[in-house]
């Protein structure tokens, strides 16, 4: 490649993320679901658009998925809360196991003798559409303001089902026989435990190390908190594990575990998940070749009708049956199963393997992917609402920032109160820290000044809070605590 063919390179794939980072803003005010506007300009640019681009490459396209799967994973587990999945954990395992085999099962037998695929194939369908999406969920989750328990379940399945349906898909695509199905849940089961056991070494290493080493400059945490989650995926992967729970385990450990600069980490890890989903669905657009759906078209739409109104719903009342949830939660993670990407790019496994019909199954699965996140995405919010589970009338939780003061042996804790904290109206000598914590400067409408004991903290104020490092966590803790219930948390139970 010469330079000037670098440098073409390089600004169409600039004009391709601006359009594709305002098409974000577009998503935002229609309600269309991003991964459309993405998908659509990737097929604009393709064989049958505009741009004329020729592109067939299934295994690139497979490996480039994989590394963007696993961008979107761990920045999902970094923006997940522990004290919210921890109650979700048993019912999201059960959903993503036993759930996925129900599922499987009902879509597979709905492809073979609704649709007419052999039995193979209809496996293989019901593996690749069974896994929801992460970055589907995720996106919808910021938006919809939902329970933490329904929360907790839908991020917890969406990160953990990858790894069992891949073992799936895999599994049906190779050639010769398929295994019994007790060899494949052995092997499920041994994958898993492998992958979940390189993931949280790898965490409580790699999170023991970023809190007691003071790195020279602030902008190397997010790059070494996104390294460690790409080794726990490389690892897991490297050791015969699943490396996609390996990635989320790590990064939901990592999340949680108050490392210095956690929103700027979390903030690094987003940009990254965007650039990873929009860089992933272009190119899904582009290998798709439009005028070949047209004949895939109804089958899609019965798959889909089968997996949507009868295998989700079914896998969501069997798995969820030991734990009693209320109908309405049923219901609404039994709408709530999202596709997106992740089907597509499993969709190009059995056209690697050179299945027979891989491009039927590729295109079954892109129409069914793109019909039904259009009615799904948008309708969310409304169900939630029909089914009054949407939960705004929670205290917003503080982001506190934290950065090591090295010689001080310290911290230097910064924060600011949103509209819905309840440390509004608290005065500073009300916030009760601990001895060896102090609020040292307060920023108001721009203006700094030091709190005196009687300063009343109102919404918007920045906090600047200095902590010695033995009480660093229990300084933290009262700050939530207060602004989750006002100044008499701890006296009513909280903190």
């Amino acid at each position: 490649m010469t330079v000037h063919q670098l440098n073409e390179l390089l600004l169409v794939c600039s004009l391709v993320l601006l359009i594709a980072v305002a098409a974000v803003r577009i998503s935002s005010r229609s309600g269309l679901p991003s991964l459309l506007l993405y998908l659509g300009i990737g097929i604009a640019i393709g064989q049958d658009g505009i741009g004329g681009v020729h592109f067939d490459n299934a295994g690139l396209t497979q490996v480039i998925g994989y590394a963007a799967l696993v961008v979107i994973l761990a920045e999902g587990g970094l923006g997940t809360k522990w004290r919210e999945i921890r109650p979700a954990l048993p019912a999201a395992a059960v959903l993503s196991t036993v759930g996925v085999a129900v599922s499987v099962g009902v879509t597979a037998a709905g492809a073979h003798y609704l649709v007419g695929l052999d039995w193979r194939q209809a496996l293989i369908i019901g593996a690749v559409v069974s896994s929801t999406d992460a970055a589907a969920v995720f996106s919808v989750l910021r938006k919809v303001p939902l329970p933490s328990r329904v929360t907790g379940v839908l991020e917890a399945e969406s990160g953990f089902n990858d790894a069992p349906v891949v073992i799936l898909v895999v599994a049906f695509s190779t050639a010769g026989p398929v295994d019994s199905w007790y060899v494949l849940v052995g092997e499920i089961a041994l994958e898993l435990a492998i992958g979940a056991a390189i993931g949280l070494t790898v965490a409580f290493l790699g999170s023991f190390g970023l809190r007691h080493v003071a790195l020279p400059a602030s902008g190397l945490y997010p790059i070494a908190v996104m390294a460690i989650a790409v080794v726990a995926y490389a690892a897991g992967a490297m050791a015969h594990g699943s490396g996609f729970l390996a990635v989320y385990l790590a990064s939901v450990v990592l999340g949680n575990a108050k490392l210095p600069h956690a929103p700027a980490n979390r903030g690094f890890a987003e940009g990254l998940g965007w650039i990873a989903q929009i860089g992933m669905f272009v190119l899904l657009g582009l290998l798709v070749t439009p005028h070949e759906l047209i004949d895939d078209f109804w089958p899609a739409v019965v798959v889909g009708l089968v997996l949507t109104l009868v295998a989700r719903p079914l896998s969501v009342v069997l798995s969820l049956v030991p734990f009693r949830l209320p109908w309405q939660e049923r219901a609404l993670l039994s709408w709530a199963g999202l596709r997106g990407a992740v089907p597509i790019i499993l969709a190009t496994i059995p056209m690697v393997a050179g299945i027979e019909g891989s491009e039927k199954i590729f295109n079954i699965v892109f129409v069914l992917v793109v019909v039904y996140t259009l009615v799904q995405g948008p309708t969310l919010p409304w169900l939630a609402k029909a089914l009054r589970l949407r939960d705004s009338g929670e205290a917003a939780d503080l982001g506190i920032e934290s950065a090591p003061l090295e010689r001080l042996r310290g911290h230097l804790l910064s924060l600011s109160i949103p509209e819905a904290s309840k440390m509004h109206g608290v005065e500073v000598a009300e916030l009760r820290l601990p001895p060896g914590a102090a609020v040292t400067l307060v920023v108001r409408e721009s203006k700094s000044f030091v709190p005196s004991p009687s300063t009343v903290l109102r919404r918007g104020d920045e906090l600047l809070v200095v902590a010695t490092d033995p009480v660093r966590d229990a300084a933290e803790r009262r700050l939530r605590a207060v602004g989750q219930g006002g100044k008499l948390a701890g006296w009513l139970g909280t903190g």
